[in-house]
């Protein structure tokens, strides 16, 4: 039989870039190729002992659990985000869903207008839009500047939109840049917003995997209309869990907010895995130990971040300085005559190259919204020399033995000396 596909699927969606180049990689592995893997963004590190023995004496909650979360879970997220931002949050500013990526897609989903995002942006914040024809505005930026977000540009694009509602969709730290939001500029920003009535997304599933200074929310800022998104697949590695949550402004606006998107999430999840939800009790509880192996984590995170920055910058690749998280968005338009004469010309083109030739898998720039001949790539460190559960482990015992992160790349940090071992190769064959 043939079906006619729907408009939103059939024209030009594609599947998610980071789950393709994933699963590419994953079966160059199962064929015995070398490939160095910096085309995924995951948390390595083994899942906290406390945590793991959380899911298992919950393994057996086989009920249906209320749309926006079980309430012993929505006051555990409010006061761990009280402390966390230093604000006064209410259980009923919290919704739970199955990963941040659903309750993103309810939130665009629910509030009419256009959707503003920087460039470059998170691969599915606009293929999310796309799915239910929702207009997108992009705010420029230049690999001059290290694509930092100019608030001048969000005012242009304000000025010359036609759509009399915006939300904005903000993501600090950043993937794909590593870059984070200067408390300056967010305060402009929530100005800007505040002005022209103008909703916030505020992605911030890498805050607790800041290392170049504290992370700071719009929400300090631009509390009234600021939702809050979050998880705990980054800082303790369970992206596989998928529990998202979300905290909506206090208020009546806040609470129609909140009932739009559980109405969302009632006909698409129905409710997050019980098990999971009554496990996340314990991973967002007030806990020593468990601040301390997010802190061990992100010092892992920002020393194998900032070794191949360090790198880049030896080589002379402009690359905008990561602040949190495992990412970095270097740029090769410097090398746009010799890479055009081996029919490189694009973004797309400069990251099959690498992984052709040179063994390195990345995502291009274009996946994240810069324009398709900006020679831009999104690197992510998460999983050179952690390849398997094993390596992760040892990497955390390692470090429980008091070798520091600095120590742990230096000397079992092969694979991330490989990589830019290939790229000087790689630039000095241009």
């Amino acid at each position: 039989m043939k079906f006619t596909l729907s408009p939103s699927i059939g024209n030009g969606l594609s599947p998610s870039p980071t789950l393709l180049i994933n699963e590419r990689v994953r079966q160059m592995w199962a064929n015995g190729e070398t490939v160095y893997h910096l085309g995924f963004g995951e948390s390595r590190f083994p899942a906290h002992p406390k945590v793991v023995g959380a899911l298992v004496e919950n393994a057996s909650r086989q009920s249906y659990l209320p749309s926006a979360g079980i309430p012993e879970l929505r006051q555990a997220v409010a006061d761990f985000h009280s402390r966390q931002l230093q604000v006064d949050i209410s259980a009923d500013q919290v919704i739970v869903a199955p990963g941040s990526k659903a309750l993103l897609f309810a939130f665009q989903m629910a509030v009419a207008g256009a959707t503003i995002l920087h460039t470059p942006s998170w691969v599915s914040y606009e293929p999310q839009s796309q799915l239910f024809n929702r207009p997108v505005l992009r705010i420029p930026a230049s690999p001059q500047d290290g694509h930092s977000l100019q608030p001048a540009g969000l005012q242009r694009v304000l000025h010359n939109s036609p759509h009399d509602q915006h939300l904005l969709i903000l993501n600090s730290p950043s993937n794909p840049t590593g870059q984070m939001l200067e408390p300056e500029l967010l305060e402009e920003i929530a100005d800007i917003c505040r002005r022209g009535n103008v909703l916030v997304l505020s992605d911030e599933i890498y805050g607790l995997t800041a290392f170049g200074r504290e992370h700071v929310s719009i929400s300090r800022y631009y509390p009234e209309g600021t939702v809050v998104l979050g998880g705990k697949s980054k800082h303790l590695s369970l992206g596989g869990w998928r529990l998202g949550t979300a905290i909506v402004p206090p208020g009546e606006g806040g609470q129609q907010l909140l009932q739009a998107a559980a109405k969302v999430g009632s006909e698409l999840w129905s409710t997050a895995s019980a098990p999971i939800q009554y496990a996340a009790i314990t991973a967002y509880a007030d806990d020593s130990e468990l601040s301390a192996y997010i802190s061990k984590c992100t010092e892992l995170h920002a020393a194998r971040t900032r070794y191949l920055w360090r790198g880049l910058c030896e080589l002379d690749v402009p690359c905008a300085e990561p602040m949190g998280g495992f990412y970095l968005f270097p740029n090769f338009d410097h090398w746009r005559k010799p890479l055009a004469a081996r029919r490189v010309h694009t973004s797309v083109d400069l990251a099959r190259h690498l992984l052709d030739e040179w063994q390195i898998a990345t995502l291009p720039g274009a996946d994240f919204g810069t324009p398709a001949t900006e020679l831009s790539l999104r690197l992510s460190t998460s999983y050179v020399d952690l390849e398997t559960d094993q390596k992760a482990a040892k990497m955390i015992e390692l470090a429980d033995q008091g070798i520091t992160a600095e120590q742990l790349v230096r000397d079992y940090h092969p694979g991330l000396q490989e990589v830019l071992a290939r790229l000087r190769n790689f630039l000095s064959s241009l």
